[in-house]
């Protein structure tokens, strides 16, 4: 069964408005990639969007968990392709058929749809990490799958118009660092939410190493190691942007930039984070956006 266009451009444009109204930082990078592209990425964030909201949800945690299991399904039904997705769904689910249709489009790797709804179910079993190492499996499920996911969307078409052809395994661990980078942002930005929630992150024994058991405070010192670490993450990541066509690797750098400004303050004022979550204003996150784009063009 052929699926209308109709019905495609219907569920994009669904996820496109998830993605603008929940998703900023996001948003604010990929509005600089062609239209398809944009597209695509709107429907692994709208996807995304949809399991991390389960894990952060008030439901029980047994319901939580079915409800990972209903998404893991649906992976199923992604893998057959958008005209399955519609046939498949009693309402016509927009975020499943759009990144049905954008898996057929660029080949989008379901095991790293896999590996982020073991990411949030480690969040809904409460998971702690003893070592620096096993935080970063997790930074890896929910954030790395989505830099390897993205890294299909970027390098699909005719050569991608880099001058340096990428290595597919190379490109794809420079993706996952990428992710890990910026999951570590947002660990350290929301320690304070994520305490409220009954979850950290931060390993053990760091919070031992800086003498940090009375969280949510936690001190300067070890606030400002995290920073450095996420810091170093991002360097090696970054040179993704050396395999990417330049509207792909302005897209990356426009996320980045914006995470790696809240991680500069962070680091400038660390105790910051236990007050309030810190953000950037819209004009900043367009100013680097744009700062971004013409980067790369020069």
């Amino acid at each position: 069964m052929m699926l209308p266009a109709v019905e495609v451009e219907y569920s994009y444009r669904a996820c496109e408005d998830i993605t603008r109204v929940a998703a900023a930082n996001f948003y604010y990078g990929i509005r600089l990639l062609p239209r398809e592209k944009r597209q695509a990425m709107s429907a692994v964030y709208a996807f995304a969007r949809r399991v991390d909201d389960i894990g952060d949800g008030n439901d029980a945690p047994s319901s939580k968990l079915a409800a990972l299991d209903e998404q893991r399904a649906s992976l199923a039904t992604v893998a057959n392709g958008a005209s399955e997705s519609m046939a498949g769904s009693e309402n016509g689910d927009a975020v499943t058929v759009a990144l049905a249709h954008a898996r057929e489009r660029f080949d989008l790797p379901l095991e790293a749809l896999r590996l982020l709804i073991d990411g949030v179910e480690l969040d809904v079993r409460d998971t702690r990490y003893e070592t620096f190492d096993e935080l970063v499996v997790y930074c890896r499920d929910v954030a790395g799958s989505i830099g390897r996911l993205c890294l299909a969307i970027f390098t699909a078409g005719e050569g991608n118009g880099s001058t340096h052809p990428p290595d597919p395994a190379h490109a794809a661990q420079l993706a996952d660092d990428l992710g890990v980078a910026m999951q570590l942002t947002n660990i350290l930005r929301d320690v304070r939410e994520d305490y409220g929630r009954g979850r950290v992150y931060l390993p053990a024994e760091d919070l031992r190493r800086f003498d940090c058991s009375s969280l949510p405070q936690v001190s300067p010192d070890l606030v400002r190691f995290e920073a450095q670490r996420a810091a170093e993450w991002f360097d090696r990541g970054l040179l993704l942007i050396d395999v990417l066509d330049s509207r792909s690797a302005s897209c990356v750098l426009a996320m980045t930039g914006i995470y790696r400004r809240i991680l500069e303050r962070i680091t400038r004022e660390p105790t910051e984070i236990l007050r309030r979550r810190i953000s950037l204003p819209a004009w900043e996150k367009a100013w680097l956006a744009a700062r971004s784009l013409a980067g790369v063009r020069a």
